[in-house]
C-alpha cells in the first residue's frame, strides 16, 4: 500500500482535482493496481461528478450495493464510514462498502462529506488518517485530494502519512515564485518524495515545462496535465472513464495524444518514485 497526496497552498484553481482524476483513471486502466480515490473536499463534488452525473447518484449507490452483495447504510460515503469506525465495527472491506466503484476491483471513489456545515466537516476531516490506515489493508494505491478548506493541522497529518506528495501549480509567474519561496522556507517540500505538477498546462506558454523546471532548478522536469477540451467536457458530464477507454485505441495522429503522453509520464514517475522509496527503506 502507498499513499499519494495531491496538495496545493494556492487558493485559486490549479487543476488539482482533475489532475488526480486523469492520473488515477489512466493508471486503473493501464496498470495492475487496486486504487482508491479519496476526496476531502467541502461543498465541492468535482471528483465525484467526473464519474457520475449528479442525478444518477442515488441509483448508483443502490446498484453498487447489489453488485457487491453488501448493505450500504442510509448514510453513504464518509459520514456512514465514520460512524462505523467509531463503533469499532470495521471489516477488511469496509472502505469499499462505503465507496463507489468506477472499475470493479480497480478504481473506487470515497466521496467527500455531504455536510454543508463547516464545523461538521472539520470533525470528519480529523478521521482521514484513520480512514487511510484502514484503506491500506485492501488497496494498493490510495490517492488523496487534499482540500484547500481543510484545517492546516489535518492537512499536514495527511502530508506526513503520504509516500509521495504531488504539489500543484499553474503557469502564472506569481504562483511559480510562491512555490519557490515555499521550498526555501519549508525544507519538507524539498524532500525526495515531492513532485511538482502543472495543472491545466498550455505548452505554448513561455512558462513551459522546460523553462519552469530550469527556473526552479529541479533535478527532473516538472509533471503536467495539459488542458484538453474533450477531457474537461467529460469531467463535467460524468464520463471520464469512457473518455480514457476510448483513447486506448487512439493512433499517433489523434488530437489527444499529447494529453495521454503527459498523463502516462506522470504515472511512470509516480510508480518509479514509489519503487525508489521502497528500495531505500
Amino acid at each position: 500500500m502507498a499513499i499519494v497526496a495531491f496538495w496545493s497552498d494556492e487558493k485559486k484553481e490549479t487543476g488539482q482535482t482533475l489532475s488526480m482524476v486523469a492520473l488515477t483513471t489512466y493508471m486503473a486502466i493501464e496498470h495492475n493496481y487496486k486504487i482508491l480515490n479519496l476526496s476531502t473536499n467541502f461543498k465541492d463534488e468535482t471528483l465525484e461528478n467526473c464519474y457520475w452525473p449528479i442525478e444518477k447518484e442515488n441509483l448508483l449507490i443502490k446498484q453498487i450495493a447489489q453488485d457487491k452483495g453488501e448493505v450500504v447504510g442510509i448514510e453513504s460515503g464518509i459520514e456512514g464510514l465514520v460512524k462505523i469506525i467509531k463503533s469499532n465495527k470495521t471489516t477488511s472491506n469496509i472502505i469499499s462498502n462505503y465507496s463507489k466503484a468506477v472499475f470493479n476491483n480497480r478504481l473506487d471513489v470515497l466521496c467527500a462529506p455531504k455536510t454543508k456545515v463547516y464545523s461538521e466537516y472539520l470533525e470528519y476531516a480529523k478521521m482521514y488518517p484513520e480512514i487511510l490506515n484502514i484503506a491500506s489493508r485492501s488497496y494498493d494505491l490510495i490517492f488523496v485530494d487534499i482540500s484547500k478548506n481543510m484545517d492546516e493541522q489535518e492537512s499536514n497529518r495527511i502530508l506526513e502519512l503520504a509516500d509521495v506528495i504531488i504539489i500543484n501549480i499553474t503557469q502564472r509567474l506569481q504562483i511559480i515564485d510562491k512555490y519557490n519561496v515555499l521550498r526555501e522556507e519549508n525544507p519538507f517540500f524539498k524532500n525526495n518524495n515531492v513532485l511538482l505538477n502543472i495543472g491545466r498546462y498550455d505548452k505554448f506558454s513561455k512558462y513551459n515545462i522546460k523553462n519552469i523546471s530550469r527556473y526552479l532548478r529541479l533535478k527532473k522536469d516538472a509533471l503536467a496535465v495539459p488542458y484538453n477540451t474533450l477531457f474537461f467536457e467529460s469531467c463535467s458530464e460524468g464520463k471520464v472513464a469512457e473518455f480514457f477507454l476510448r483513447l486506448r485505441n487512439a493512433d499517433d495522429g489523434d488530437r489527444n495524444q499529447t494529453f495521454i503522453q503527459e498523463v502516462s509520464r506522470m504515472a511512470k514517475e509516480v510508480i518509479y518514485k514509489l519503487q525508489e522509496l521502497q528500495i531505500r527503506m
